[in-house]
Protein backbone atom coordinates (compact mmCIF):
# COMPACT_ATOMS: atom_id res chain seq x y z
CA UNK A 1 0.00 0.00 0.00
CA UNK A 2 3.29 2.37 0.68
CA UNK A 3 4.43 2.18 -3.02
CA UNK A 4 0.61 3.27 -4.45
CA UNK A 5 0.26 6.76 -4.90
CA UNK A 6 -2.54 9.40 -4.07
CA UNK A 7 -5.55 8.66 -6.72
CA UNK A 8 -6.74 12.45 -8.61
CA UNK A 9 -10.13 13.97 -6.70
CA UNK A 10 -13.29 12.65 -7.68
CA UNK A 11 -13.87 16.42 -10.16
CA UNK A 12 -10.66 15.34 -11.93
CA UNK A 13 -11.44 11.97 -13.33
CA UNK A 14 -11.47 12.34 -17.09
CA UNK A 15 -9.30 16.08 -16.26
CA UNK A 16 -6.54 15.43 -18.69
CA UNK A 17 -9.51 15.20 -21.71
CA UNK A 18 -11.62 17.79 -20.07
CA UNK A 19 -8.43 20.29 -19.32
CA UNK A 20 -7.77 19.93 -23.46
CA UNK A 21 -11.59 20.22 -24.72
CA UNK A 22 -12.73 23.27 -22.35
CA UNK A 23 -9.22 25.11 -21.67
CA UNK A 24 -7.75 27.77 -23.92
CA UNK A 25 -10.71 28.68 -25.38
CA UNK A 26 -11.49 32.76 -24.36
CA UNK A 27 -14.79 34.44 -24.37
CA UNK A 28 -14.83 37.93 -24.58
CA UNK A 29 -11.99 39.97 -23.40
CA UNK A 30 -10.09 38.53 -20.13
CA UNK A 31 -7.18 40.01 -17.81
CA UNK A 32 -5.56 37.40 -14.86
CA UNK A 33 -2.71 39.67 -13.53
CA UNK A 34 -0.71 37.54 -10.44
CA UNK A 35 1.93 38.78 -8.33
CA UNK A 36 3.74 37.32 -5.25
CA UNK A 37 6.10 38.09 -2.38
CA UNK A 38 8.81 37.17 -0.31
CA UNK A 39 6.91 36.92 2.72
CA UNK A 40 4.09 34.29 1.38
CA UNK A 41 1.29 36.86 0.32
CA UNK A 42 -0.26 36.57 -3.44
CA UNK A 43 -2.37 38.87 -4.94
CA UNK A 44 -4.64 37.69 -7.69
CA UNK A 45 -7.21 40.25 -9.95
CA UNK A 46 -9.10 39.10 -12.17
CA UNK A 47 -10.99 41.29 -14.87
CA UNK A 48 -13.01 40.06 -17.65
CA UNK A 49 -15.49 42.34 -20.11
CA UNK A 50 -18.96 40.34 -20.51
CA UNK A 51 -19.77 39.97 -24.38
CA UNK A 52 -23.13 40.38 -24.54
CA UNK A 53 -23.98 43.65 -22.05
CA UNK A 54 -20.19 45.35 -22.18
CA UNK A 55 -19.52 45.24 -18.41
CA UNK A 56 -16.90 44.44 -16.40
CA UNK A 57 -16.60 42.12 -13.81
CA UNK A 58 -13.72 41.05 -11.57
CA UNK A 59 -12.14 40.04 -8.26
CA UNK A 60 -9.37 41.17 -5.83
CA UNK A 61 -8.19 37.93 -4.44
CA UNK A 62 -5.10 37.87 -1.86
CA UNK A 63 -3.63 34.60 -0.16
CA UNK A 64 -1.65 34.31 3.22
CA UNK A 65 0.69 31.12 3.14
CA UNK A 66 1.97 29.60 6.49
CA UNK A 67 3.91 26.37 5.25
CA UNK A 68 5.67 25.62 8.66
CA UNK A 69 1.77 25.78 10.19
CA UNK A 70 0.37 24.10 7.08
CA UNK A 71 -2.03 27.00 7.13
CA UNK A 72 -3.57 29.19 4.38
CA UNK A 73 -5.62 32.26 4.38
CA UNK A 74 -7.53 33.13 1.08
CA UNK A 75 -9.62 36.38 1.16
CA UNK A 76 -11.40 38.05 -1.69
CA UNK A 77 -13.96 40.99 -3.00
CA UNK A 78 -15.96 41.47 -6.24
CA UNK A 79 -17.12 44.00 -8.53
CA UNK A 80 -20.79 42.15 -7.30
CA UNK A 81 -19.73 43.14 -3.74
CA UNK A 82 -19.03 39.64 -2.81
CA UNK A 83 -16.71 38.87 0.36
CA UNK A 84 -15.24 35.56 0.34
CA UNK A 85 -12.97 34.26 3.05
CA UNK A 86 -11.85 30.92 3.51
CA UNK A 87 -9.12 28.71 6.08
CA UNK A 88 -7.10 25.86 5.01
CA UNK A 89 -5.16 23.72 7.93
CA UNK A 90 -3.22 21.39 5.97
CA UNK A 91 -1.08 18.24 7.80
CA UNK A 92 -1.52 19.95 10.90
CA UNK A 93 -4.14 17.59 12.63
CA UNK A 94 -2.39 14.46 11.19
CA UNK A 95 -0.81 14.00 8.28
CA UNK A 96 -2.79 13.63 4.86
CA UNK A 97 -6.06 15.65 6.79
CA UNK A 98 -6.81 18.53 5.38
CA UNK A 99 -9.36 21.26 7.26
CA UNK A 100 -10.64 23.74 5.20
CA UNK A 101 -13.69 26.19 6.12
CA UNK A 102 -15.17 28.76 4.05
CA UNK A 103 -17.66 32.04 4.03
CA UNK A 104 -18.98 34.34 1.76
CA UNK A 105 -21.34 37.80 2.57
CA UNK A 106 -22.75 39.50 0.25
CA UNK A 107 -24.30 42.90 2.17
CA UNK A 108 -26.68 44.92 0.11
CA UNK A 109 -28.62 41.77 0.35
CA UNK A 110 -27.63 40.36 3.75
CA UNK A 111 -26.96 37.00 1.90
CA UNK A 112 -24.26 34.70 3.34
CA UNK A 113 -22.96 31.19 3.64
CA UNK A 114 -20.47 29.28 4.89
CA UNK A 115 -19.31 25.63 4.44
CA UNK A 116 -16.95 23.49 6.49
CA UNK A 117 -15.35 20.54 5.59
CA UNK A 118 -12.43 17.62 5.82
CA UNK A 119 -10.23 16.25 2.88
CA UNK A 120 -8.31 13.27 3.59
CA UNK A 121 -5.39 11.34 1.22
CA UNK A 122 -3.69 8.60 1.20
CA UNK A 123 -1.69 6.22 -0.96
CA UNK A 124 -4.67 4.51 -2.83
CA UNK A 125 -7.57 7.30 -1.21
CA UNK A 126 -8.40 10.04 -1.47
CA UNK A 127 -11.88 11.45 0.05
CA UNK A 128 -13.93 14.85 0.82
CA UNK A 129 -16.45 15.48 3.04
CA UNK A 130 -18.67 19.16 3.31
CA UNK A 131 -21.60 20.81 5.08
CA UNK A 132 -23.06 23.52 3.92
CA UNK A 133 -24.23 25.62 7.26
CA UNK A 134 -27.04 27.82 5.83
CA UNK A 135 -28.90 25.45 3.29
CA UNK A 136 -30.27 22.57 4.77
CA UNK A 137 -27.96 22.11 6.12
CA UNK A 138 -26.46 19.75 3.41
CA UNK A 139 -23.84 17.13 3.62
CA UNK A 140 -22.34 16.56 0.51
CA UNK A 141 -18.57 14.27 -0.25
CA UNK A 142 -16.65 12.31 -2.32
CA UNK A 143 -14.14 9.64 -2.50
CA UNK A 144 -11.64 8.05 -4.70
CA UNK A 145 -10.16 4.40 -4.68
CA UNK A 146 -6.83 3.50 -7.01
CA UNK A 147 -4.81 1.09 -7.79
CA UNK A 148 -1.84 0.72 -10.51
CA UNK A 149 -3.75 3.24 -12.63
CA UNK A 150 -7.05 2.15 -11.89
CA UNK A 151 -9.98 4.57 -10.66
CA UNK A 152 -13.17 4.46 -8.84
CA UNK A 153 -15.32 6.99 -7.44
CA UNK A 154 -18.34 8.40 -5.74
CA UNK A 155 -20.22 11.13 -4.90
CA UNK A 156 -23.55 12.09 -2.80
CA UNK A 157 -25.26 14.83 -1.21
CA UNK A 158 -27.72 14.35 1.76
CA UNK A 159 -30.22 17.12 3.07
CA UNK A 160 -30.66 17.09 6.77
CA UNK A 161 -34.29 18.97 6.69
CA UNK A 162 -35.58 16.84 3.82
CA UNK A 163 -33.63 13.53 5.13
CA UNK A 164 -33.14 12.49 1.75
CA UNK A 165 -30.01 11.96 -0.38
CA UNK A 166 -30.14 14.88 -3.23
CA UNK A 167 -27.44 13.77 -5.65
CA UNK A 168 -25.11 11.35 -6.08
CA UNK A 169 -23.28 10.25 -9.08
CA UNK A 170 -19.75 7.44 -10.10
CA UNK A 171 -17.17 7.86 -11.68
CA UNK A 172 -14.29 5.17 -13.26
CA UNK A 173 -10.61 5.42 -15.18
CA UNK A 174 -7.90 4.48 -16.45
CA UNK A 175 -4.79 6.55 -16.46
CA UNK A 176 -1.42 5.33 -18.31
CA UNK A 177 1.58 7.06 -19.10
CA UNK A 178 0.25 8.84 -22.33
CA UNK A 179 -3.04 8.32 -22.19
CA UNK A 180 -6.49 7.90 -20.44
CA UNK A 181 -9.82 6.97 -20.08
CA UNK A 182 -12.84 7.87 -17.70
CA UNK A 183 -16.81 7.20 -18.21
CA UNK A 184 -19.12 9.55 -15.41
CA UNK A 185 -22.53 9.50 -14.45
CA UNK A 186 -23.64 12.60 -12.19
CA UNK A 187 -26.66 14.53 -11.29
CA UNK A 188 -28.37 11.62 -9.67
CA UNK A 189 -27.65 9.27 -12.93
CA UNK A 190 -29.08 11.21 -15.22
CA UNK A 191 -25.95 12.78 -17.35
CA UNK A 192 -23.61 10.41 -19.11
CA UNK A 193 -20.05 11.33 -20.08
CA UNK A 194 -17.33 9.28 -21.71
CA UNK A 195 -13.98 10.64 -22.88
CA UNK A 196 -10.47 9.41 -23.88
CA UNK A 197 -7.24 11.27 -24.04
CA UNK A 198 -3.87 10.35 -25.70
CA UNK A 199 -0.52 12.26 -25.99
CA UNK A 200 0.35 11.25 -29.44
CA UNK A 201 3.71 12.76 -29.24
CA UNK A 202 5.44 15.07 -27.10
CA UNK A 203 4.04 17.50 -28.91
CA UNK A 204 0.77 16.60 -29.72
CA UNK A 205 -2.11 15.43 -27.75
CA UNK A 206 -5.56 14.43 -28.65
CA UNK A 207 -9.06 13.97 -27.07
CA UNK A 208 -12.41 12.68 -27.42
CA UNK A 209 -15.44 13.20 -24.84
CA UNK A 210 -19.41 12.32 -25.46
CA UNK A 211 -21.58 13.62 -23.54
CA UNK A 212 -25.63 12.56 -23.33
CA UNK A 213 -28.52 13.58 -20.97
CA UNK A 214 -31.24 11.40 -20.24
CA UNK A 215 -33.37 13.77 -18.25
CA UNK A 216 -34.20 15.25 -21.84
CA UNK A 217 -33.52 12.81 -23.57
CA UNK A 218 -31.53 14.64 -25.91
CA UNK A 219 -28.84 12.75 -28.55
CA UNK A 220 -25.59 12.16 -27.65
CA UNK A 221 -23.08 15.10 -28.21
CA UNK A 222 -19.72 14.04 -29.22
CA UNK A 223 -17.02 16.65 -29.00
CA UNK A 224 -12.86 15.97 -30.43
CA UNK A 225 -10.03 18.26 -30.61
CA UNK A 226 -6.54 18.01 -30.23
CA UNK A 227 -3.52 20.46 -29.11
CA UNK A 228 0.11 20.86 -31.18
CA UNK A 229 2.93 22.73 -29.50
CA UNK A 230 4.95 24.57 -32.03
CA UNK A 231 7.78 25.03 -29.05
CA UNK A 232 7.89 25.76 -25.74
CA UNK A 233 6.28 29.02 -25.72
CA UNK A 234 3.32 28.54 -28.00
CA UNK A 235 0.90 25.80 -29.04
CA UNK A 236 -2.60 25.73 -31.04
CA UNK A 237 -5.69 24.29 -30.21
CA UNK A 238 -8.72 22.84 -32.30
CA UNK A 239 -12.06 21.50 -31.51
CA UNK A 240 -15.50 20.79 -33.34
CA UNK A 241 -18.80 19.12 -32.48
CA UNK A 242 -21.64 17.11 -33.96
CA UNK A 243 -23.84 20.47 -33.71
CA UNK A 244 -21.14 21.93 -35.79
CA UNK A 245 -19.37 24.12 -33.81
CA UNK A 246 -15.67 24.40 -34.29
CA UNK A 247 -13.48 26.23 -32.09
CA UNK A 248 -9.64 27.16 -32.29
CA UNK A 249 -7.32 29.00 -29.91
CA UNK A 250 -3.68 30.25 -30.40
CA UNK A 251 -1.38 30.38 -26.97
CA UNK A 252 2.22 32.30 -26.68
CA UNK A 253 4.25 33.28 -24.00
CA UNK A 254 5.59 36.67 -25.06
CA UNK A 255 8.00 36.85 -22.21
CA UNK A 256 8.30 35.73 -18.79
CA UNK A 257 5.70 36.24 -16.90
CA UNK A 258 3.48 37.33 -19.90
CA UNK A 259 0.79 35.02 -21.79
CA UNK A 260 -1.51 36.10 -24.50
CA UNK A 261 -4.68 33.40 -25.42
CA UNK A 262 -6.54 34.48 -28.86
CA UNK A 263 -9.22 32.15 -30.13
CA UNK A 264 -13.17 31.53 -30.85
CA UNK A 265 -15.62 29.65 -31.24
CA UNK A 266 -17.61 29.21 -34.61
CA UNK A 267 -21.03 27.57 -35.15
CA UNK A 268 -21.49 26.65 -38.41
CA UNK A 269 -24.99 25.82 -38.61
CA UNK A 270 -25.63 29.38 -37.88
CA UNK A 271 -23.40 31.72 -40.07
CA UNK A 272 -25.94 34.37 -40.66
CA UNK A 273 -26.59 34.48 -37.09
CA UNK A 274 -24.89 35.77 -34.11
CA UNK A 275 -24.19 32.62 -32.56
CA UNK A 276 -19.94 32.86 -32.55
CA UNK A 277 -17.87 33.77 -29.72
CA UNK A 278 -14.24 34.92 -29.46
CA UNK A 279 -12.05 36.48 -27.14
CA UNK A 280 -8.42 37.10 -25.89
CA UNK A 281 -6.88 36.42 -22.78
CA UNK A 282 -3.72 38.43 -21.33
CA UNK A 283 -2.49 36.68 -18.00
CA UNK A 284 0.55 38.61 -16.08
CA UNK A 285 2.98 37.11 -13.39
CA UNK A 286 5.70 38.15 -11.30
Amino acid sequence: MSNQTIPVTFADIGKSANDLLGKDYPIGLKLEAKTDTHTGVNFTLNAQRDPKNGTIQGDLKTKYSYPKNGATFTGSWTTTNHINGQIELENNVAKGLKLDIAASLQPAIAQRNAKAGVIFKQPGFHSKLYIDLFKGPIFYGDGVIGHEGFVLGGEGSYDVMDGKVTRYGVAAGYNGSNYSIAVRTSNSLNNYTASAYHRVQANTEVGVKLYYDAANKTNVTLEAGGKYSVDRDTFIKAKFDNLGRVGLSYTQNLRPGVKISLGGIVDTSRLNENAHRFGITLNLES
